[in-house]
């Protein structure tokens, strides 16, 4: 492989530098049509009169069903393209939209979460890999890993800026929906599904992609090769010990950090008087938001200071992640808490390109969705694990506990790519 030159905005081509902001454009309003809906879905639930139990049942139907479709769509994706199979996963989300608003029976909400978890499936590994795909042909032996930072910045605050406006809006118009004979929460819904459409009309006209063969043949025969694509995937990981330890220490990264993600509104709650808690929690969710956006954004600048060498900064991450985790569990009050929780946020943000880098590195475009959807897969396996240890250690301990007992899984996950620092040193991949 041939040693890749540093990265350059400003010295790219204009179709590298226009392929980055489309890219952006599309990521910012993809995931600013997700964080409408992030801010008020309980609230939206609870609202439908449903219990605590049964949220738990429809976030649990969204898991099973994006765990068991992910690796097959991600195959999908490399067979007959990226573009339509995304597309595919916007329409999936609108009727998602479209089931909720039309409901409050539960079995209903359990088809649109479904739904959900379909098309979440259906976007892993598609457009990622489209772009890495046709940056690297724009941009020959680039450092895809800022462009990658790039990327996820618009990700995060398109997030963010979703999940602001979606509090927002139920407090804005709720009175015009009640009149109107819906729930203050369907107006946030309601905009998510407009801005969905934006995107479906977005990826059609501006993502540019070579087209694959799409008749009903060619549709049959993608199915037909799934088993093959995924079994192909499953043994290059299992055979390629780089690529067997990066999915091991990010499933451990991801046991050690959902639980905080989850958990950590009902244990800040706690320290805010009852009349304002939820707006500020609210705030704090979209600073949550905009932290990972600026950790993004700082991503490429610590990958210099480690001489681009992603595994070693992958380590440091976790390293630095395993002692702010902990010094977040040990907060009382409400300042110091959201303090350090805005530095736990900053580093998720550095975390997530180098992996990715690694990832891009090792793997043949032919098999890029398929992996990256393996990546996924393992990514929610290790999130669910470590969310059910915590449930049970939180029901014995307390919330704290659980983070601090989780810093325990960070630092195996440093242990791990400290052996990848060693393994790309001395073979590369």
């Amino acid at each position: 492989m041939a040693n890749e030159r540093e990265f350059s905005f400003a010295a790219l081509n204009s179709p590298a530098r226009r392929h980055i902001r489309v890219f952006q454009i599309h990521q910012f309003l993809d995931r600013f049509a997700m964080g409408l809906t992030i801010a008020v879905v309980a609230l939206a639930l609870t609202d439908r009169g449903m219990n605590l139990f049964q949220i738990s049942l429809l976030f649990g139907a969204y898991s099973l069903t994006t765990i068991t479709m992910e690796l097959p769509f991600g195959g999908l994706a490399d067979s007959i393209g990226r573009k339509p199979v995304f597309l595919t996963a916007v329409v999936a989300s609108l009727i998602s939209v479209a089931l909720f608003l039309s409901t409050s029976d539960f079995y209903v909400l359990a088809l649109s979460f479904a739904f959900i978890g379909f098309g979440r499936a259906l976007r892993s590994g598609t457009l990622d890999a489209w772009f890495v795909e046709t940056f690297r042909a724009a941009a020959p032996n680039v450092d895809v890993q800022p462009a990658l930072a790039k990327a996820q910045w618009a990700n995060a605050i398109g997030l963010a800026a979703g999940a602001v406006l979606g509090g927002l809006l139920p407090d804005m118009f709720g009175t015009v929906a009640e009149r109107l004979g819906f729930s203050i929460y369907d107006i946030s819904y309601a905009a998510s599904f407009g801005v969905m459409l934006g995107v479906l009309v977005f990826t059609m006209l501006v993502i540019v992609e070579n087209p694959r063969p799409m008749s009903v043949t060619a549709l049959k025969h993608g199915f037909a090769n799934l088993p093959t694509v995924i079994k192909d995937a499953s043994l290059l990981a299992l055979k390629h010990p780089t690529l067997s330890i990066l999915l091991a220490a990010l499933a451990f990264f991801l046991m050690a950090t959902n639980p905080v993600e989850v958990f950590w509104p009902t244990h800040a709650k706690a320290m805010l008087d009852a009349g304002y808690a939820n707006s500020v929690i609210g705030v704090v969710t979209a600073t949550y938001f905009f932290s990972i956006a600026v950790g993004a954004s700082l991503s490429p600048h610590i990958s210099r200071i480690f001489k681009r060498r992603h595994a070693l900064t992958l380590a440091t991450t976790f390293a630095c992640l395993a002692a702010v985790q902990i010094a977040l569990a040990l907060q009382g009050s409400i300042i110091g808490f959201v303090t350090v929780f805005i530095l736990y946020s900053v580093i998720l943000g550095v975390s997530e390109t180098p992996a990715s880098s690694i990832l891009h590195r090792c793997v043949e475009d032919r098999q890029r969705s398929t992996m990256l959807s393996l990546r996924s897969l393992i990514q929610q396996l290790g999130a669910a694990s470590g969310l059910v240890l915590a449930g049970a250690v939180a029901e014995i301990y307390s919330t704290p506990i659980v983070w601090i007992v989780g810093a325990g899984f960070l630092l195996i996950a440093v242990g791990l790519t400290l052996v990848l620092v060693r393994r790309l040193g001395l073979a590369g991949c």
